[in-house]
């Protein structure tokens, strides 16, 4: 199997994320500043494969299943990294909750999508910008969380607006998973007909 470019930026992508635990843990001055940078280089990886497969005709089977997975691990891993060094309180269980939120919609469409692709339907539930939209809230929250997630006085406010705008992302999470649901449930009731499988057109 030949790897072509847009697959080397999504691998090169799953690679940051073991550097970017190990930069958040290392106990070095500006430790969190690399760890949003290396998040940064991930996600602009994200934005930068799709394009150069769109505009220089680099599709592949392999690509097209590897880059959403590498997305979701992205994102996973960072809300597990922030859910696990936020302090008890309140504050700790709105993030808890906003991560499991996060988390399960992206495992929900996902298998959405997977069973849709399975009937031939997966055009159906195709990206839609209310997603694109979630994912730049997402990216933006969680670039500000990982740099403040120490936490000193003196950037408490920033952080509480990372927050703010994680749990933005939390609701604009839910209600994409619901624009996709409504776009899919003619299928899940039965009510549209069944097509060849369409997996691995992507």
């Amino acid at each position: 199997m030949r790897i072509n470019l847009p697959t080397w930026l999504t691998l090169f992508r799953v690679a940051l994320l073991p550097v970017m635990v190990l930069v958040f843990y290392l106990p070095f001055h500006g430790h969190n500043i690399t760890a949003a940078i290396v998040f940064l280089l991930a996600a602009v990886t994200d934005w930068l494969d799709g394009f150069l497969a769109r505009r220089m005709n680099l599709t592949s089977a392999f690509g097209a299943f590897l880059d959403p997975v590498a997305d979701k691990l992205m994102v996973a891993v960072t809300l597990f990294l922030l859910v696990e060094s936020h302090p008890e309180g309140w504050s700790s269980i709105v993030m808890a909750v906003t991560a499991a939120v996060i988390v399960g919609r992206e495992i929900s469409i996902s298998a959405l999508r997977e069973w849709m692709a399975e009937v031939g339907m997966r055009a159906t539930v195709k990206v839609a910008f209310i997603g694109k939209l979630k994912t730049v809230m997402q990216i933006v929250a969680l670039v500000v969380l990982i740099v403040q997630h120490e936490k000193e006085a003196t950037a408490l406010r920033l952080y509480h607006i990372g927050e703010g705008l994680l749990v933005i992302a939390g609701v604009l999470t839910i209600w994409s998973g619901l624009y996709y649901l409504h776009a899919a449930w003619p299928s899940l009731r039965g009510d549209a007909p069944r097509q060849p499988s369409a997996r691995g057109d992507d």
